[in-house]
C-alpha cells in the first residue's frame, strides 16, 4: 500500500484556507468606515455576523487539516517502523530457532555417551582401580557438560519463547495499523465516487447552461461551478439577472438532495476600479456582496441548511489569467461555487488512537 499516495490525497482534499487576516483588516476598516455612514445598523451586523461566521469556520477547517495531517503523517512513519522491528525479530527468531536445535542435538549426543559410559563404568568397575578412576572423572566431566548444554537450552527455548510472543503482538498491532489504512482508503475511494455523482447531477441540471456562461469541472476532490459575470450581474450591481436566478436555482435543488456536501460561494472581480461613491467602495466590497446574494438566493430556492453554506469575496486578488487583457479580465470576473464533500468520517478516523 502506498502510504505517502495516501497522504497526499488527503491533504489534497482539505480547504485551501485565504489570508483571512489579511481581509478582515481591509474589511473592518472599510466597513466600519463607510458601511456604518450608508448601510441600516441591522444590515450591517448582518454582514459582519455572516463574515465573522466564514472566519471562524476558515480557522476551525485549517486547524483540522494540519492536526489530521500531523497524526496522519505520525501513523504512517509509527507503522513504517513497527514493520522493520518486525522483519528483525522474524530474522531474530529463526537465527534463536536454529541454535535451539544445534543444542538439541549436542544435548542429545552428550546424553548419548552419558549412557554409553554407564554401560562401560558397569563392565570395568570389576577392573582395576587405576581404571576405574579415569573412567569416573571421564563420566563426571560428561555429566557437567551435559548438564551445561542442558541449561543453555532450556535459557534459549525460554528466551525463544519471549520472541515468539513479543513478534505475535508486534504483527497484531501492524495488523491493526494496516486495517485502518484501508479504512482510509475505502473513505477516499467512497469520496472520489461522490464528486462524480455531484458532477453528473450538475451537467444533468445546467445542462442549458454549461459553456454558455457556466463551466463545471472536478479538481483537488471538489467540484467547481464557475459562471461568468455575464451570466448573473450586470457591470458593477450585485443584482442577480433573471437568467442567473434559474440556474441558481437548479443547482440549490441538486445540493437539495445532497445534504452531506458543504457550498463555498466566492466573488471575483477583474482589476479594473470600482467607480461607485455608494455604499460600495472597491472591488474587494463588490466581490463579497455578489457572493453574499448568491447565498441568499441559494437558500430562498431550496431547503438547504444555512450552516452548510459560506460566501467569501476575493476582489481582483485571484484571478484566472493575470496578463490584465481585455479576454483575461472577462474571465477573471466570475463566481466560483465550490462544493466539497464532508470529511467528518475521515478526520474522526485519524484522530482515534
Amino acid at each position: 500500500m502506498d502510504y505517502e499516495h495516501i497522504k497526499l490525497r488527503v491533504v489534497s482534499f482539505t480547504f485551501k484556507v485565504t489570508k483571512i487576516q489579511f481581509m478582515k483588516k481591509i474589511l473592518t476598516c472599510l466597513m466600519i468606515g463607510s458601511f456604518a455612514a450608508c448601510v441600516p445598523q441591522r444590515q450591517f451586523q448582518d454582514l459582519e455576523a455572516n463574515y465573522n461566521k466564514s472566519v471562524a469556520e476558515n480557522k476551525e477547517l485549517k486547524e483540522k487539516s494540519m492536526d489530521s495531517e500531523a497524526k496522519y503523517t505520525e501513523a504512517a512513519a509509527a507503522l513504517a517502523t513497527l514493520k522493520k522491528t518486525a522483519d528483525a525479530m522474524k530474522v531474530d527468531t529463526l537465527v534463536m530457532g536454529n541454535a535451539l536445535r544445534r543444542l538439541t542435538g549436542n544435548y542429545d549426543q552428550l546424553d548419548k555417551t552419558y549412557r554409553e559410559l554407564l554401560d562401560v563404568n558397569e563392565r570395568v568397575s570389576k577392573g582395576n582401580s587405576a581404571d576405574a578412576e579415569k573412567l569416573r572423572k571421564k563420566y563426571e566431566e560428561a555429566l557437567d557438560q551435559l548438564h551445561a548444554k542442558e541449561d543453555a537450552a532450556n535459557k534459549l527455548q525460554s528466551e525463544l519463547s519471549r520472541k515468539e510472543q513479543s513478534l505475535a503482538a508486534l504483527e497484531g498491532e501492524i495488523a491493526q495499523r494496516e486495517k485502518k489504512m484501508r479504512e482510509m482508503q475505502s473513505i477516499l475511494n467512497r469520496k472520489d465516487s461522490v464528486v462524480r455523482e455531484l458532477k453528473n447531477k450538475l451537467s444533468a441540471a445546467l445542462l442549458g447552461f454549461e459553456n454558455n456562461g457556466l463551466t463545471i469541472r472536478q479538481q483537488d476532490g471538489k467540484v467547481y461551478v464557475s459562471l461568468e459575470n455575464q451570466l448573473l450581474f450586470k457591470s458593477g450591481s450585485y443584482d442577480v439577472d433573471d437568467k442567473g436566478k434559474d440556474a441558481l436555482k437548479k443547482l440549490a435543488k441538486v445540493l437539495e438532495q445532497n445534504p452531506d456536501i458543504n457550498v463555498t460561494v466566492e466573488g471575483h472581480t477583474d482589476t479594473d476600479k470600482y467607480g461607485s461613491t455608494g455604499t460600495l467602495k472597491d472591488n474587494w466590497d463588490l466581490s463579497v456582496m455578489r457572493a453574499t446574494q448568491i447565498v441568499k438566493l441559494l437558500l430562498a430556492s431550496a431547503n438547504i441548511e444555512s450552516k452548510r453554506l459560506t460566501a467569501a469575496g476575493r476582489g481582483e486578488h485571484l484571478p484566472i489569467d493575470p496578463s490584465n487583457s481585455e479576454a483575461a479580465k472577462k474571465k477573471n470576473r466570475r463566481t466560483e461555487i465550490i462544493l466539497t464533500p464532508k470529511l467528518d468520517e475521515l478526520f474522526n478516523l485519524l484522530n482515534e488512537k
